[in-house]
């Protein structure tokens, strides 16, 4: 983004930036509300980066995100006429969480309207933190469907609106957890890292730690298939993406706000963009090595961190954990694309000849003593001497791939690695 760009954000927005004053007050709202969660050193990142690495437990929130903040700061602000009128969120996770544990603790009525494709658990779990305070409305496939008719329907009936990201008392209920982490630090923080979707979290942050330690480095995360800021903030403008990767369906966002935007001009130091593998790769080993269940959006700020593990080295980090709502039925896809990303699992269509031996060929001559085959789909064709195979399978370490391929080609298999083929691997697997 070029200067002039940046000042002409500035002219526009200026009066609508959140300060470190409307954080600290929000705070002050939300410290009976809120828990305050564990700064943590982790002993094990800290050795494997070769700094010292806190995680902000924002998994241990209350409805298990950050969004209670913002969303609890925003409706507790409303007149007593607005808050007469009820509320209204669209969401298919974490905000609606935290907009209807507020409405049930400020007794206020509110709708919340949620995709047909929203697993049951999280339904349920929006309905539990709202009692008889909250209503849920199941519509359209996708977010944007529900967003629409949410928006519609506060239009008709005249409803309050609680948007997730664009809004300064979302943003300022979101810069509690800077407010927290730099209370708890007893040593100057040298970077934090914490996931961007729409922006509010960053934005909230960012506006807290600028004004109080202006040395510390924000870097947002965003997953690589939805880089909504990073695209925006090279534009100059905010920039809505045709599509998105939903897999990391916490920071999934096709379009950022505009004031989330203008203030992540000022207060990001740098975006990084993570891959959708390495999440989960991440989201495993916090997991197995931690105890910690991340959510894929929770998991961005340490998957970050080995793109940075030169510039943090020897450093004061924080990593904002921002989520821990993970659905256990995921947990199988989770492994396949982490075993995916670190080159540990790869899917062939691969000929075979059709004669009796040939698959015993294949596990004897092509198979090392470690491969392990974990899918084999295969119909036989009349009339045929060869016929097509998917076989996927699972290395012991990365470098046994190409002696895996070189043996295929040398003993007669010729093949078609769809991990290199997005189209194809999207279509079969």
């Amino acid at each position: 983004m070029t200067k002039s760009n940046i000042k002409e954000l500035d002219r526009e927005l200026t009066l609508a930036r959140v300060s470190v004053e409307e954080i600290m007050v929000a705070n002050q709202a939300l410290k009976d509300v809120v828990i305050k969660t564990p700064l943590q050193k982790n002993e094990l990142l800290s050795a494997r980066y070769d700094c010292n690495v806190y995680l902000k437990r924002e998994d241990l929130q209350v409805v298990r995100s950050f969004k209670l903040r913002g969303a609890y700061n925003f409706i507790r602000s409303l007149s007593p006429a607005d808050r007469a009128k009820g509320v209204v969120c669209a969401s298919a996770g974490n905000h609606a969480q935290g907009v209807a544990y507020s409405c049930f603790a400020l007794g206020i009525e509110g709708k919340i309207f949620m995709p047909l494709t929203t697993p049951r658990q999280k339904v349920s779990q929006v309905e539990r933190f709202g009692g008889d305070k909250v209503s849920v409305v199941l519509i359209g496939d996708t977010f944007d469907d529900s967003f629409t008719a949410a928006m519609d329907y506060c239009t008709v009936e005249e409803k309050v609106f609680v948007h997730p990201f664009n809004d300064s008392r979302i943003i300022a209920g979101q810069g509690t957890v800077a407010v927290e982490v730099l209370n708890d630090m007893q040593e100057p923080v040298d970077y934090m890292f914490c996931a961007i979707g729409g922006g509010g979290l960053a934005s909230g942050v960012g506006s807290y730690l600028k004004g109080i330690s202006p040395s510390t480095k924000l870097v947002g995360v965003e997953p690589q298939g939805a880089a909504g800021m990073k695209t925006s903030l090279a534009n100059g403008q905010v920039t809505r993406l045709d599509t998105i990767d939903t897999f990391v369906d916490g920071a999934a966002v096709k379009q950022v706000g505009d004031l989330s935007m203008a203030i992540c001009t000022d207060v990001l130091d740098d975006i990084a963009l993570v891959p959708e593998g390495k999440v989960c790769t991440t989201i495993l080993q916090l997991y197995n090595e931690n105890a910690i269940v991340a959510e894929p959006a929770g998991a961005l700020s340490v998957a970050a961190l080995d793109f940075y593990k030169d510039d943090i080295k020897g450093k004061n980090v924080v990593c904002v954990i921002s989520g821990g709502n993970n659905d256990i039925e995921r947990m199988q896809e989770i492994k396949e694309k982490s075993l995916i990303y670190e080159g540990l699992k790869h899917y062939f269509i691969v000929t075979f000849p059709q004669r009796a031996g040939a698959l015993r060929k294949f596990m004897e001559q092509v198979l090392g003593e470690t491969d392990d085959i974990t899918h084999f789909e295969y119909t036989k064709r009349t009339n045929r001497e060869e016929g097509p195979v998917l076989v996927g399978i699972e290395l012991k370490c990365r470098e046994d791939y190409e002696p895996l391929v070189q043996r295929m080609a040398e003993n007669g298999f010729p093949y078609k690695d769809l991990n290199n083929d997005s189209m194809l691997f999207n279509l079969l697997i």
